[in-house]
């Protein structure tokens, strides 16, 4: 098997693997949520830096640009403003 993480004991991550495996088709689907949760905190994190006197809303909408890609998000969501 290859590495999946440089920085992991090969032992370690054989475990990880192997409970991962083991892991319910339900409990996979919860693992998978928190990841796309975490992910998009970071995302609106991220956002939230770059652009420090947007609304929430205007955040919500560069986030769906981020996640849906811009042509879909302005077609579901409009433009973005102009004050960057």
């Amino acid at each position: 098997m290859t590495a999946l993480y440089p920085d992991t004991h090969p032992k370690m991550e054989a475990l990880q693997v192997e409970l991962w495996r083991q892991a319910s088709p339900t409990r996979k689907m919860q693992m998978l949520a928190q990841l796309n949760a975490s992910a998009r905190l970071l995302a609106l994190t991220g956002l939230r830096a770059r652009y420090p006197q947007a609304t929430e809303a205007e955040l919500r909408r560069r986030l769906a640009g981020l996640l849906l890609g811009e042509e879909l998000a302005r077609k579901a969501y409009g433009d973005l403003p102009d004050a960057e």
